[in-house]
């Protein structure tokens, strides 16, 4: 169970991979970007190779498993192409999420609860293999206990309509979405399950789920490689860190 412990920072280097592509070039070259974020601190690296490769490619996740020293949190949809792949590269942790085509950034939690026969099958040989299986989902009582009974690991709660309302201005349902993440925290906290956040954190919204106990993982991407065209991605990184450690405190 949670003990109060060091807050690990992953890091997502998927929209190194999104400028890349824009031009079609080799550069910005993600791996480096990890290897980056590996020395700033980063405690370990997240990439979602989508089903459209539309920014990590499969030549990312081959570099990423040789050059990493930190584990991979690979990020991917549940299908029988996505599980062949975790299945050859056997990363450190692999995190189930909902995909479509047409959204810009994953919409929402994944719907254990209506597939968990299918996914309960679906991660077992994951899990045979050595991979810490996580499902991103929303802060719902019925997903969270649909994950615990998948045998699932770790819970991976979506934090995007609380930065959402809180970009917004609308802060007394900002507020009832946080409250909804505590409460989701401690309760996947006692069926056992890890519980890591991520989805749309920035310097201004992490620190409130930083300080959530349960808590022992924040993934983060988006927000750090906008920030890196300011300040570097060795200070962006430093300067989350800097926030997720005085929250925690």
């Amino acid at each position: 169970m949670a003990d109060g412990t060091h807050l690990r920072l992953g890091v997502n280097i998927d929209h190194v991979a999104t400028v890349r592509n824009a031009r079609g070039s080799a550069y910005p070259d993600p791996i480096r970007a990890a290897k980056l974020a590996e020395e700033a601190g980063a405690d370990g690296i997240t990439a979602h190779l989508r089903e459209d490769r539309r920014h990590i490619s499969d030549a990312d996740i081959d570099g990423l498993m040789a050059a990493l020293r930190v584990p991979l949190n690979l990020e991917m949809a549940a299908t029988d192409e996505m599980q062949a792949i975790a299945l050859r590269h056997r990363p450190h942790a692999v995190c189930l999420v909902p995909e479509k085509r047409e959204e810009r950034t994953t919409e929402g939690g994944l719907d254990v609860a209506q597939d968990e026969n299918r996914l309960a099958h679906f991660i077992a040989p994951l899990r045979d293999a050595g991979c810490r299986v996580s499902i991103f989902i929303a802060a719902d009582l019925a997903q969270v206990e649909a994950a615990a009974r998948i045998g699932a690991a770790v819970v991976e709660l979506h934090t995007g309509a609380y930065c959402d309302l809180h970009a917004e201005g609308r802060f007394d349902e900002r507020d009832v979405e946080l409250a909804r993440l505590r409460a989701m925290a401690a309760h996947a906290d006692k069926l056992g399950l890890e519980v890591h956040a991520g989805h749309g954190l920035t310097y201004d919204t992490v620190g409130p789920v930083a300080a959530f106990p349960q808590v022992r993982e924040l993934n983060i991407g988006h927000f750090l490689i906008g920030e890196a065209i300011f300040l570097g991605l060795g200070p962006a990184i430093a300067e989350m860190r800097r926030c997720m450690d005085e929250a925690r405190t």
